[in-house]
């Protein structure tokens, strides 16, 4: 009986196949038990599959006139699918490899899984697995962890669900194997998730085995595409993802300590003003322990003020110091221009100017504790009262 949320769900079945004749009738005829909504590419095959398919009339079929490789294959079976209007693809190998029953547990895995490619995760560990793809499985695994974060048991796994919307946003380039580790790293990339669930899998024995992956042009491209792939991974996608997972972070903050929590309006707008005048206030390596403790005495919010006194962090520091022994020249006395600052700051210049730092630093500090206070005050009282 075919499972209706194949229909629902707006979900087709890929089957790419090369020189797969033999095994090829047996896993279109398992899947059609499920559903008939079908698309196999004949990727150039010279044996029987072209005769074989022509008995299927009520699936879509796509012939290529000279073998492209697999992810040449599956590229246009996906954009065949996403014209269509499908929303999701499950691909399954034609080589008997998988069983046509796990399609159910894809189905039941996507409710809560709708922006992620699914893997059918194989037991590496039976019978029969060849020692060359189990390395292999090992050595990808490896790579895309290095490259996304992302640690799974098996990438290369071929029985997959794919979101056609996300895919159809990705730049992809590769044309053949290397396509199935391509497409999971820059969906990965692009804030879609990478997650398994178990299949079982059947390896035939060695002598009825029959495989396309040549080792030697095949494991080159999948090496110099990880090559590229990491490259790319350090020198733009990790900082980027940096950068919006501390943006993310940072909306988290703001609602969890500043809208969500019970405290009033004024002790949120304390609690900044105290991080900012300790972060400036010319006590460096005690700012944040005097902070903390004059937090628990006013009762005020330890969490935003330990936070927001990190305001000179690192080359922000410099900046204040330079700010403080200028404005404190400024109200004791004595000249100090930017075209100074290239020495003003060494530690001699700073004792013979201890009163000048120490007063313009502290003035400096108590100025924008205050604006900062009268700010947050501000805008929490828009802020939560839009909240409400």
């Amino acid at each position: 009986m075919r499972d209706n949320r194949f229909i629902t769900e707006k979900i087709c079945v890929v089957i790419p196949t090369y020189n797969n004749d033999k095994t090829l009738v047996s896993v279109i005829n398992d899947v059609l038990e499920y559903t008939d909504q079908i698309i196999v590419v004949n990727d150039g095959s010279t044996d029987g599959t072209m005769d074989a398919l022509a008995f299927f009339t009520d699936i879509q079929v796509i012939h290529f006139e000279k073998n492209q490789g697999k992810g040449a294959a599956l590229r246009m079976a996906f954009k065949q699918a996403f014209d269509k209007g499908f929303q999701y693809a499950i691909s399954i190998d034609s080589d008997g490899q998988h069983y046509a029953k796990d399609l159910v547990h894809f189905l039941n895995k996507l409710p809560e899984s709708r922006n992620s490619i699914i893997i059918g995760s194989r037991n590496m560990m039976q019978e029969n697995v060849p020692g060359t793809s189990s390395f292999g499985n090992k050595f990808s695994n490896f790579w895309f962890q290095l490259e996304t974060g992302i640690k799974v048991p098996d990438t290369q796994s071929g029985f997959r669900l794919y979101p056609l919307e996300a895919l159809h946003k990705l730049w992809l380039f590769t044309w053949r194997y290397e396509f199935e580790i391509e497409v999971l790293v820059k969906a990965a990339w692009n804030q879609v998730n990478v997650l398994c669930i178990p299949i079982d899998v059947y390896y035939p024995p060695k002598e009825e085995r029959i495989t396309h992956f040549r080792k030697g042009p095949d494991f080159t491209r999948i090496s110099f595409l990880n090559a590229y792939l990491v490259v790319l991974a350090f020198l733009f996608y990790k900082p980027r993802n940096f950068v919006l997972n501390f943006s993310e972070n940072l909306k988290a903050f703001w609602y969890n300590h500043f809208l969500a929590t019970h405290e009033s309006n004024y002790i949120k707008a304390a609690s900044v003003g105290l991080g900012v005048c300790m972060g400036i206030f010319p006590v460096w390596g005690f700012q944040m322990l005097i902070a903390v403790f004059i937090a628990l005495y006013f009762k005020l919010n330890k969490v935003i003020v330990l936070v927001v006194s990190n305001i000179s962090f690192g080359p922000l520091s410099i900046f204040w110091a330079f700010a403080g022994l200028f404005l404190g020249k400024k109200i004791i006395g004595g000249t100090l221009t930017f075209e100074e600052f290239k020495w003003v700051l060494t530690l001699e210049e700073l004792q013979k100017s201890f009163l000048q730092f120490f007063v313009g630093g502290a003035v400096l500090a108590i100025l924008l504790g205050l604006l900062s206070f009268l700010l947050t005050y501000c805008i929490l009282q828009l802020a939560r009262k839009e909240n409400k």
